[in-house]
This record gives C-alpha cells, structure tokens and sequence, in this order.
C-alpha cells in the first residue's frame, strides 16, 4: 500500500529562511508595522554599554510581543520556545534568541511604550480610513487574574478568620486544663503556637490593608480585585473596558481595572 513520503531529511536544498515564510503571514505584517515606528517618540527604553554582549533591539523585542499576542501566546518561556522551533518568529527576529527573563524584562521597563503603540496604531488606521470615531461602542470583559480568592482579603474575611483562630485557641487552653498527660499536652500547646502564627500572618495582612487604603488586597498579583463574573460568582481578576469603533468593528481603546461595571458607569 502506497502512502504519501515526506522529504529525506538527509537531503541538501538550497533554499532561505525568507522562502519558507508565507508571504500573507501575520509575521511579515508585524515586521512592516514596528520598522515603521519612531521606537524613541514612543518611549521605548535603550541601553547600550561598551563592555559585555549588545544588547537586543527593542524593535525586535517588540515584534516578539505582538507575534505572541496575535497567536495567543503571553509567556516569557513559550516566547523563548518560539524562537527556537517556530519558523515565522525566527524568520521574524533575523534567528535571535533572546532568554525569557530578557523577554520578560522587556514588557516590565516598557509597559507605557507599549500602550502608545497602541495609540499609534489606532491612529495609523484613522488615517487609514479603517476607523472614524464618530460613533463607538463600550464593554467590558472579565479577566481572571492569576491570585486565587482564598490569597484576597478584605477586612471582614480578615477578621473572620481571626476570630475563628481566637476561638480554636481557646478550645486548647481550655483542653490544656483539662489534661495531666504531658505528651498531649506538649501536643495542644505545639497546635497553640501554629495558631498564633497564623494569626500573626493575617494581622499583618491588615496592616497592609490598612496602609494601602483599598477596600481589598490580594497578595499574588496586587493590582486584582474580587469582581463579580455574573449573578453571585465572584473572582479575582479584572474588569477589562474596551471600546470599538462601529466601521470596521475594531478596538481602539482598553483599559485594565478592578471596579464592576455600575461604578464605572456612574463617572461617565
């Protein structure tokens, strides 16, 4: 029985890297866009030394982050993958491969640089014709954040749980009196001390509560806030705004906040 063979692997061709791209593919876009960009005006961050390797061009760096947004990748380490089997992210960088943390590094030193590609892109396509701003629309989209509801508090959980550690500690004292037999209770004052620990532990995450002036704090990702998903579910994450234009259906602005839907409407 026939089937379809592959090429031998062994085999020589003569061929490029620029040949091996499709010439609709996203990447190609992606590259015309940010060689277009005044990289400077935005305010992307250089740093050039005479000693040690070059560094990477944000340019390159760049066109990482949008490849990965466009195809639906965020993480530094599947970034730094790509770059290794992908053949339209290393046609995209020239074959760099630029290691995660400098990857990630990149998005923390340059969060207001990407928000003003943003903007200029939004006006690339108003100049364009694909966008008019004459009538839009607004919405909003529940992120989940990565901080899981039992890692945010607000002052009630907080003291909830206080008060149940006050009430098993009590529980001990009171089973301490009442036993003579030194194992168990070298055991109920071991469980006392974990107790007071814990209670230590939430008092200091009042205290930061307290000094932070929100009604909630969430210790893995602080940004986030518990919002309600819908009816009574509630998670931690974000309460994305986004607004789109009515021509062409595109989003030309988004903004990450923490507020449910009727505070936000309230300020407009």
């Amino acid at each position: 029985m026939n089937f379809n063979e592959g090429i031998d692997r062994n085999q020589i061709s003569f061929t490029s890297i620029d040949m091996l791209v499709d010439q609709n593919s996203w990447a190609r876009h992606i590259d015309i866009f940010v060689d277009s960009l005044p990289l400077d005006q935005l305010g992307f961050k250089t740093t050039t030394s005479s000693q040690g390797r070059p560094p990477f061009h944000p340019a390159d760096l760049l066109k990482l982050y949008l490849y990965g947004y466009r195809h639906g990748i965020r993480s530094s380490r599947k970034l730094e993958h790509c770059c290794i089997v992908n053949m339209e992210m290393m046609w995209l960088l020239k074959g760099l491969r630029p290691c995660n943390r400098t990857i990630a590094y990149f998005r923390k030193n340059n969060p207001l640089a990407i928000k003003n590609t943003f903007r200029y892109f939004v006006l690339l396509l108003k100049e364009l014709g694909y966008v008019e701003g004459t009538v839009i629309a607004l919405d909003s989209v529940k992120i989940r954040a990565q901080n899981s509801l039992k890692n945010n508090f607000n002052s009630k959980k907080i003291k909830r749980h206080k008060d149940y550690i006050d009430e098993r500690i009590e529980d001990y004292l009171q089973q301490l009196e009442e036993t003579d037999n030194e194992e168990a209770k070298q055991e109920i004052e071991n469980k006392i001390a974990e107790r007071k620990v814990k209670k230590a532990h939430y008092e200091q995450i009042e205290r930061e509560l307290e000094q932070s002036g929100e009604a909630q704090i969430s210790l893995v990702d602080p940004d986030a806030k518990a919002v309600i998903l819908h009816r009574n579910i509630v998670n931690v994450g974000y309460n994305v705004q986004m607004v789109s234009d009515e021509k062409n259906k595109m989003i030309i602005h988004a903004d990450a906040g923490s507020v449910n839907d009727t505070c936000i409407f309230l300020h407009l």
